[in-house]
C-alpha cells in the first residue's frame, strides 16, 4: 500500500505533477488541469485539517462501508461522485495551483502521522493517519491518471 509518509511515493507523485503543462488534458471527466490541481489541493487541507467538509446524513451512513477503499491497492474508479464542497469553479491558474499543491503534498509529508488530521472524513468518517495518507495516495493518482500521466 502507497502512502504519502514515505519519500519515495511522494517523489513520484510531484515528478508526475511536474509533467503536467496548462494545455494538458484530461482523459474523463469535466475538470481542466487547474481545476483538478486545486480539486486536489482541497484534498489534502482536509488532510491536514485546514478545511473541514461536512456530509449529510446519508452519505455520513453509507461512506463508513466503503472504507475499505481507502487501504486497497485498487485505483479509485473513473467518473467517481464528488463532494460539493470539492466542485472547483475558478482557479488561480496552473503555476499557483500547481505550486500549491506541490506545497501542500510536501507539509503533509514532512508533517508525518503527528500532523495528519484527526477529523472524520466528509464520506468514510473516522480515519487513521496511516488511512488519511494512503487516500491521499490514491486521490492524487486518480487525478493524475485522468491527466495521463
Amino acid at each position: 500500500m502507497k502512502t504519502l509518509y514515505q519519500k519515495e511515493v511522494v517523489d513520484e507523485i510531484i515528478n508526475r505533477v511536474n509533467k503536467l503543462s496548462p494545455n494538458t488534458q484530461h482523459q474523463w471527466g469535466k475538470m481542466s488541469v487547474e481545476q483538478m490541481l486545486a480539486h486536489c489541493s482541497v484534498g489534502m487541507q482536509t488532510a491536514t485539517g485546514e478545511k473541514f467538509l461536512q456530509s449529510g446524513f446519508f452519505l455520513k451512513l453509507i461512506g463508513p462501508l466503503f472504507k475499505s477503499q481507502t487501504t486497497n491497492d485498487k485505483p479509485f474508479r473513473k467518473e467517481s461522485p464528488t463532494h460539493p464542497g470539492f466542485i472547483i469553479g475558478s482557479t488561480e491558474g496552473f503555476g499557483k495551483e500547481k505550486q500549491k499543491m506541490v506545497g501542500l503534498i510536501n507539509k503533509f509529508h514532512q508533517g508525518g502521522e503527528a500532523k495528519c488530521t484527526t477529523n472524520p472524513h466528509s464520506f468514510f468518517g473516522k480515519l487513521t493517519s496511516t488511512e488519511w495518507s494512503s487516500l491521499m495516495y490514491k486521490h492524487l493518482d486518480h487525478h493524475l491518471r485522468q491527466f495521463g500521466v
